[in-house]
């Protein structure tokens, strides 16, 4: 992987080499350039930005992050920004990569993960193996780390802008209000499925940071580390467990279409759902259930409804972005 991803990097960075690192338009310069990654935190930096950023997002929803190579168009967006934000512990290498190697005089890289995360409350698991030194990275799919996300986009935002501090703080208050809300909304989601189907097998691993709080167990992966398919191996013990732990439900993924999973719930009589998300933003662009708190949303949903539970006490729940206008 590690190998790959230097390859990768030497590819972008020679077709980079022309770029020019700085806007040119009056206009372009009226508001922080900022930069993000996968979808979720993009949405993030929104809320918190606002109307006084010019935000784009380079890894496109419904595409695998770990694997996504930036483009050369890409390498001028990073090369162009005032703040680019990474979710790190190791999720976007390349990416990182190829924005220090072109980062403009002032602008700031911020990695969310390693600066919410403390070593000891690193997560490894089937997907991310301790020694592949590497630890879970899908932070933000734990509410609570995405209000801290929100914090440290704050305090970066208003270290470039000062005129924008109390904006910036504004919506970062109305966004951690509907944190809490949402938060309190899984947490009364949650006990109304048996709690002998408490159980997550998911094809990605993504709710290591999720499963704890609300009382959620996370049994198994079916992607390996290396992001392929499962070894026939492997596929028997799941098959195993699923069977051994009376699983009703097994989850897919929007970004890892896999026969596996289908092949899995035929021998176990497990109901397959293919739909979970961590990178993707549900709905259409402008709808108002895309954005970070519509895709917790959905996914609580689904798990509640396929595992015997209710989506009722999130039904209410509204998801459209918070920030000023």
């Amino acid at each position: 992987m590690r190998l790959r991803r230097s390859l990768m990097l030497a590819a972008a960075l020679l077709a980079a080499t022309a770029i020019v690192p700085f806007p040119t338009t009056t206009q372009a310069q009226s508001r922080l350039k900022v930069v993000s990654t996968v979808a979720p935190i993009t949405n993030i930096v929104l809320n918190v930005g606002g109307t006084r950023i010019d935000l784009e997002g380079i890894i496109p929803g419904g595409v695998d992050s770990h694997t996504f190579e930036p483009s050369p168009s890409d390498a001028r967006k990073l090369a162009a920004a005032d703040l680019i934000v990474v979710n790190g512990l190791a999720l976007e290498g390349t990416t990182i990569d190829l924005a220090e190697a072109n980062l403009k005089p002032g602008a700031t890289i911020l990695e969310l993960g390693d600066n919410t995360l403390t070593r000891d409350q690193w997560v490894f698991d089937f997907s991310f193996p301790e020694e592949d030194g590497d630890p879970n990275p899908h932070v933000w799919m734990g509410p609570i780390y995405a209000a801290r996300y929100a914090e440290l986009i704050r305090d970066a935002l208003t270290e470039k802008d000062p005129a924008g501090a109390d904006y910036y703080n504004s919506n970062t208050i109305r966004f951690q209000g509907k944190i809490d809300e949402l938060d309190r909304a899984i947490m009364a989601t949650v006990p109304t499925i048996p709690e002998q189907s408490r159980k997550l097998l998911t094809y990605h691993d993504s709710f290591a940071y999720f499963s704890p709080r609300y009382g959620m167990t996370v049994i198994g992966a079916i992607q390996p580390s290396d992001f392929g398919e499962p070894s026939p191996r492997e596929v028997a013990q799941l098959i195993d467990q699923i069977r051994a732990e009376s699983v009703p439900a097994i989850f897919g993924s929007e970004v890892f279409p896999s026969p596996v999973l289908e092949q899995i719930a035929r021998e176990t009589g497990a109901r397959y759902y293919d739909d979970l998300r961590d990178d993707d933003l549900p709905g259409e662009e402008n709808a108002p259930e895309h954005t970070y708190l519509g895709m917790m949303k959905f996914d609580v949903q689904t798990m509640a409804t396929a595992l015997g539970g209710s989506p009722a006490p999130l039904e209410a729940f509204d998801p459209r972005n918070t920030f000023g206008r």
